[in-house]
C-alpha cells in the first residue's frame, strides 16, 4: 500500500470494527489512543511504519485483542503493563523499535500467549522462573539483540509447546544448563549467540530431536566440538562461530545428510579437513564456513561433491596446496573465500594453467576472495569467461605475474577489482573503460607502467581508485574530474610528472587525495574549490612551487596534511587555523617564510606537527597544541627564537630607552582617550536603563550566557542529581562516587562526591583540586568548579558522555575499532605527556588504568581521577608515597618501595595499551603466581601473537591486508612491553611513544 500521514483519531468511531491492517504504509505521528474504544477489535496490525511515541496504555480496553502487531516502527517508552491484561492475547510483536526499561513480567501471565517477540530494542531485566507455568502454551518467543541478562536455569521448565527460543546478543552469562536445554522437547531453532555463555555445550542437547537451528556463535564456550551434536538427525543450521573451540573437524560432519549450514569461524580448529567414508557427503550442505582457525593440509577436492554448495570460506587458516580445479564442478557457487593461507596456484607438473578457468564453470559465481596467498600465477584469458554475476575479485598480495588480460575489461558486472601487491606488468588495459558498474579499482604496489587512461574516466561509478606504488608516468587526465562520486584517489609513488590538474578539486566526495611521491610540479592555483569532505592531503615529495592557497584553510574536516619536500614559498596561511579536527602537519624541507602563525595554538587536536628546514622567523606560539611539540618540529630554522626547549634562542626584549617612549605615548594620548570612550558608554547604557525602568517589565527574558567557572550551591547539585539518586550514579572510586547531573542552565554535568567518613578523603580531595588547579589540556578530565561546607565535598566535572574505556572493551553492546583504540591511546599518551612535561613541577596521575580514561561524544580520551596524584619538585626525579594505586596497573619500584616517577606512568600506560589491544584484565583469573599480561603477551610474539589478541580487531575487512593488520598489532604490542619494562630506566618516554604511535596510525589510512 502507500497510504501516509498520521493514524486519524476518528478511527475510534469504527466501533464495529474486528480486525485493523495498516502495515507496510508510511503512517507517522502517535498511535491514537482512541483505538482503545475498539470493543470488538481482535487483530490489530501497524508494522512496518513510522509510528513514534509509546504504546498507549489504554490499548487494554480491547479486551478481544488476539493479534498485535507494532514491529518496525519508531516506538520509544516502556512497553505498558496494561498489555498483560489482554487475557485472549495469542501473538504481541514488538520487533524493531526503540523500547526501553525494564522488562513488565506480566506479559507472562497472559496464559493464550502462544508467539512473543521483542526483538532489536533496548529491553533490560531478567527471565522469569519456570516462565511457562503462567504461559503453559508459549511456542515462540524472540528477544534476541536486547539487554536481557541474568543466569539460565530453570526459565524453561515445562514449555512444552516452545519451538522457537531466540535470545542472541543479549547479556546473559554463566554455563547454559543442561535443565535449561533438557526439556524443550519441540524445540526448532535455538539461538543463543552474541551472549557471556561459558563451559561447554552440555549433553542434553541431544533429547532435542526436533531441532533444525542451533546458534551459540560469539561467545565463550570451550573444548573441542562435541561428536553428540551429530545424533541431532534433523540438524539444518550449525553456527558455532567465534569461540573457544578447540580440537579437529569432527569425522561425523558427513553423518548429516539434512546440514545446509556450519559455521566454525573464529575458533581455534586444527588439524585436517575430515576425509567422508565411501558413500557419505553433504548433499544439502549450501553453506560451510571455517575461516580464522588453524586448519592445514589441502583443500579437499572431494568438495565438489557437495553439489548444491553456494558458499565456502576458508580464509585466515594454514591451508597449503593447490587449489583444485574440482571447485569449477561446483555449479550453484556464489561466494569463495580462501585468502589468508599458503595456497598455490596450479599443480608443480602444471605451467601456466590455473584453478581460474575452472571457476568459469560456475555460472553464478559473485564474489572470489584470494588474497595472502603465494599462488605465483598469470590471470588467464578465460577470466572474461566468468559468469554475468561475478562482482567481487580481491586477490592482493598473491604474487601474481605477467599482464592484466585485455578480457578482464568485458566483466560488465565488476563492483570491486583488487589485484594490489603483486608483480603485474605492462600498462592497464583500456577495455577497463567497459567496466561501468566498477566501484573500487586497487592496482597498488605493481610494475605497471604507462599512462594513466582517459578510458578510467568513463568509470562514473568509480568510489575508490588506487594506483599508488607503480611505475606510471605522464599526467594526471583533467577528465579524472568525471569520477563524481570519488571517495580515494591514491596515485603516490609514481613517475607522475606537469601539474595537478585544478579541476580534480571539484571532486566534492574526496574523503583522500595522496598525490606524493611523483615529480608534480608548478603551484597550485589561489583558485582551488573547498573541499568540505577530505580528511587526508598528501603532496609530499614533488616539485611544486609558489605559496600555499589559503582556501586549504578553509577544508574543516582535514585530519592529516602533508606538503613536506616541495619548494613551497611565502608563509604559512593564517587560515591554517580554521582547521579544527587538523591531527598532523607537515610542511618541512620547503621555502616558506615570515612567522608560524599564532592562529595555530586554536587547534585543538594537533598531535604532530614539523615546520624543521624552512626559512621561518620570529617567535615559536607557545601555547594550546605547542605545549607538546618538541625541538625537532622546528629545526633548521635559524632566525626562530622563543622557549629554549625548541632548540632555539629567547626571543630579544624591548629596549629601555624604547619602552620608555612607549609608556610616554601611552600615558599622554592612548590612555586618556580610552578613558573617555568607557566613560561616554557608561554613560549611554545608563540612560538607557533609567528609560527602561519606566516601561512595563517584559513577561520573559533571553537567558543569559553561562558563566565559566560560576558559583554552584550543594542545594542545586541535589537538585541537579535529584538528591543524589542511584540512577544518576555514574560509577564509584576509592574515596568517592560520581553522578550525572543537569544544572539549572541544562548544562550536563558529572558531580563527584568525596565519602568524608574515609580515611584519606580529605586529603584526596585536597590533592584533585591542588592538580586540577594547575593543568589545562584537551585530553584532561576539565573541572568546572567546586562545592564545599564543612560535611559535604564535590568536584563538578565535564561530563563524559560515552563513559569510560573499560566499558566500551569488556561491554558486548560496544566494539572498539583498531583506528578508535589508536587513537585513545594517542590521546592518552598526549595527557601524560602534557602532565610529565608541560609545565614546570611534572605532575604524576599515580593510578592510570581504563576506569579512569573517559571518552567524550567524539569518542576523545580524557584522562581523569587525580585523587592520589603526586607533584614533583623542580629538578627531582621522583618521590614517595604511602599511597597504592590499583593492582594489576602499579609499576614494581611503586609496589615494593612506594617510589613514584614519571617511568611509574608510563609503565600503566603499558598495561594499558596491552589490556586493550588484548581484551584481557590484568588481574584475570588466568594471571597467577608470577604470572603476567606481559608474559603472556611476550610469549606470544611474534609466531603466536594473533591467539592473544582481541578478536574483534581479527576481523578482516574488505581490502585489508592481514599482513599488514599484524605488523600494526606487534607494533603496538612492542610499544606496550617496551613501556612495561620491570626497570624504569628500560621504559620508553611517553614523547617517543606518541611519534611512533602516530607514524603507526598514519600506515591505517
Amino acid at each position: 500500500m502507500g497510504l501516509q500521514g498520521n493514524i486519524s483519531p476518528h478511527i475510534g468511531n469504527l466501533s464495529f470494527l474486528v480486525s485493523l491492517d495498516l502495515s507496510f504504509n508510511n503512517f507517522f505521528g502517535f498511535i491514537p489512543h482512541e483505538i482503545s474504544r475498539l470493543h470488538r477489535l481482535r487483530i490489530l496490525l501497524l508494522a512496518s511504519n513510522q509510528l513514534e511515541g509509546s504504546i498507549p496504555p489504554s490499548i487494554h480496553n480491547c479486551r478481544k485483542l488476539r493479534v498485535v502487531s507494532f514491529d518496525t516502527n519508531r516506538l520509544i517508552g516502556a512497553i505498558p503493563l496494561s498489555l498483560g491484561n489482554l487475557s485472549m492475547l495469542k501473538f504481541l510483536n514488538l520487533q524493531r523499535n526503540s523500547l526501553i526499561a525494564p522488562f513488565p513480567l506480566v506479559i507472562f501471565n497472559i496464559s493464550s500467549l502462544n508467539t512473543f517477540a521483542v526483538t532489536a530494542n533496548h529491553i533490560s531485566g531478567a527471565l522469569p522462573n519456570d516462565l511457562c507455568v503462567h504461559c503453559p502454551n508459549l511456542g515462540i518467543l524472540y528477544i534476541s539483540s536486547n539487554k536481557f541478562g541474568g543466569q539460565l536455569h530453570s526459565q524453561f521448565n515445562n514449555c512444552r509447546e516452545l519451538v522457537r527460543l531466540g535470545l542472541s546478543y543479549n547479556k546473559f552469562d554463566g554455563s547454559i544448563s543442561k535443565a535449561l536445554i533438557g526439556n524443550l522437547q519441540n524445540l526448532q531453532v535455538l539461538a543463543l549467540g552474541g551472549n557471556n555463555f561459558t563451559g561447554i555445550i552440555p549433553h542434553t542437547i541431544c533429547n532435542l530431536s526436533a531441532l533444525h537451528t542451533f546458534g551459540i556463535e560469539d561467545n565463550h564456550i570451550q573444548g573441542s566440538i562435541p561428536t553428540y551434536l551429530w545424533n541431532l538427525q534433523k540438524l539444518v543450521a550449525l553456527v558455532l562461530g567465534r569461540n573457544n573451540f578447540k580440537g579437529e573437524v569432527p569425522q561425523k560432519i558427513y553423518n548429516l545428510s539434512s546440514l545446509e549450514r556450519i559455521s566454525i569461524e573464529h575458533n581455534s580448529l586444527s588439524g585436517y579437513l575430515p576425509i567422508p567414508d565411501m558413500g557419505q557427503s553433504c548433499p544439502n550442505l549450501e553453506e560451510i564456513i571455517l575461516s580464522i582457525n588453524k586448519l592445514s593440509g589441502h583443500i579437499p577436492s572431494y568438495l565438489a561433491n557437495c553439489s548444491k554448495l553456494i558458499k565456502v570460506d576458508f580464509a585466515g587458516n594454514l591451508f597449503s596446496g593447490p587449489i583444485p580445479k574440482s571447485l569449477g564442478n561446483l555449479k550453484y557457487l556464489q561466494h569463495l573465500f580462501l585468502g589468508s593461507n599458503q595456497l598455490i596456484g596450479r599443480e608443480a607438473r602444471e605451467q601456466e594453467t590455473n584453478f581460474i578457468s575452472s571457476l568459469s564453470n560456475c555460472r553464478f559465481l559473485t564474489s572470489l576472495y584470494l588474497s595472502n596467498n603465494p599462488l605465483d600465477i598469470t590471470i588467464p584469458g578465460s577470466v572474461q569467461n566468468f559468469s554475468a554475476s561475478f562482482q567481487i575479485f580481491v586477490a592482493d598480495n598473491c604474487q601474481i605475474r605477467g599482464h592484466i588480460p585485455m578480457g578482464m575489461g568485458f566483466l560488465k558486472g565488476l563492483i570491486w577489482l583488487n589485484l594490489g601487491g603483486n608483480n603485474l606488468i605492462g600498462n592497464i588495459p583500456f577495455t577497463f573503460g567497459g567496466l561501468e558498474r566498477l566501484q573500487r579499482l586497487h592496482l597498488y604496489s605493481n610494475k605497471i607502467e604507462g599512462l594513466i587512461l582517459e578510458e578510467i574516466c568513463q568509470l562514473r561509478n568509480l568510489g575508490e581508485l588506487d594506483l599508488s606504488n607503480n611505475r606510471i608516468s605522464g599526467f594526471i587526465p583533467t577528465c579524472i574530474s568525471n569520477l563524481s562520486v570519488l571517495v580515494k584517489l591514491n596515485l603516490s609513488s609514481n613517475r607522475l610528472e606537469s601539474s595537478i590538474p585544478l579541476n580534480i578539486w571539484s571532486l566534492e566526495n574526496l574523503f583522500l587525495l595522496d598525490l606524493s611521491l611523483n615529480s608534480l610540479g608548478e603551484h597550485l592555483s589561489s583558485n582551488l574549490k573547498k573541499l568540505d569532505t577530505l580528511e587526508y592531503l598528501d603532496l609530499s615529495r614533488n616539485q611544486i612551487t609558489g605559496e600555499i592557497p589559503s582556501i586549504i584553510g578553509a577544508f574543516e574536516s582535514l585530519r592529516y596534511l602533508d606538503f613536506s619536500n616541495n619548494s613551497f614559498q611565502g608563509g604559512i596561511p593564517q587560515s591554517f587555523g580554521n582547521l579544527k579536527g587538523l591531527d598532523i602537519l607537515n610542511l618541512s624541507y620547503n621555502n616558506l617564510s615570515g612567522a608560524i602563525p599564532k592562529s595555530l595554538e586554536a587547534l585543538p587536536y594537533l598531535k604532530y606537527l614539523n615546520l624543521s628546514f624552512n626559512k621561518l622567523v620570529g617567535e615559536i606560539p607557545s601555547s594550546g597544541p605547542f605545549v607538546n611539540f618538541t625541538a625537532e618540529s622546528f629545526s633548521g630554522n635559524n632566525a626562530l627564537c622563543g622557549n629554549p626547549i625548541f632548540g632555539v634562542p629567547p626571543c630579544p626584549t624591548i629596549p629601555t630607552n624604547q619602552r620608555s617612549k612607549m609608556k610616554d605615548i601611552l600615558l599622554k594620548y592612548i590612555l586618556p582617550t580610552t578613558v573617555a570612550i568607557i566613560a561616554f558608554i557608561m554613560l549611554v547604557y545608563l540612560l538607557r536603563r533609567c528609560r527602561k525602568s519606566n516601561m512595563e517589565i517584559p513577561t520573559s527574558l533571553n537567558p543569559l550566557p553561562a558563566l565559566e567557572h560560576r558559583m554552584i550551591s550543594y542545594q542545586e547539585l541535589c537538585q541537579g542529581t535529584n538528591d543524589f539518586c542511584e540512577s544518576n550514579l555514574l560509577g564509584a572510586g576509592g574515596f568517592g562516587s560520581v553522578y550525572k547531573g543537569i544544572l539549572s542552565d541544562r548544562t550536563i554535568v558529572a558531580v563527584k562526591v568525596l565519602h568524608l567518613q574515609l580515611l584519606g578523603a580529605f586529603k584526596s580531595f585536597d590533592t584533585e583540586c591542588k592538580v586540577l588547579r594547575k593543568i589545562r589540556h584537551r585530553n584532561l578530565v576539565k573541572v568546572i568548579t567546586t562545592c564545599t561546607n564543612p560535611e559535604f565535598r564535590a568536584l563538578v566535572l565535564e561530563y563524559m558522555s560515552k563513559g569510560n574505556l573499560e566499558r566500551w572493551l569488556y561491554s558486548h553492546n560496544y566494539c572498539l575499532d583498531l583506528l578508535q583504540r589508536i587513537n585513545i591511546l594517542v590521546d592518552v599518551a598526549s595527557a601524560l605527556d602534557y602532565l610529565h612535561h608541560g609545565q614546570l613541577e611534572s605532575i604524576l596521575h599515580c593510578d592510570l588504568k581504563p576506569k579512569n580514561i573517559l571518552l567524550d561524544e567524539n569518542m576523545v580520551a580524557h584522562v581523569g581521577d587525580f585523587g592520589i596524584a603526586k607533584i614533583l619538585a623542580k629538578n627531582k626525579d621522583a618521590t614517595h608515597t604511602k599511597t597504592l594505586g590499583t593492582i594489576g596497573y602499579i609499576a614494581p619500584e611503586y609496589g615494593f618501595e612506594g617510589k613514584v616517577s614519571i617511568k611509574t606512568d608510563v609503565y600503566s600506560y603499558g598495561i594499558v595499551l596491552l589490556e586493550m589491544i588484548t581484551r584481557k584484565k590484568p588481574t584475570d583469573e588466568m594471571f597467577a603466581g608470577d604470572f603476567t599480561l606481559r608474559q603472556l603477551v611476550n610469549a606470544s610474539i611474534p609466531d603466536r601473537m594473533m591467539e592473544v589478541v582481541d578478536e574483534g580487531l581479527l576481523i578482516i575487512e574488505d581490502g585489508r591486508d592481514t599482513i599488514a593488520l599484524q605488523s600494526i598489532l606487534s607494533s603496538i604490542l612492542d610499544l606496550g612491553l617496551r613501556c612495561s619494562e620491570e626497570l624504569p630506566y628500560a621504559r620508553m618516554e611517553i614523547r617517543d611513544v606518541l611519534v611512533k604511535l602516530n607514524k603507526i596510525k598514519s600506515t591505517l589510512f
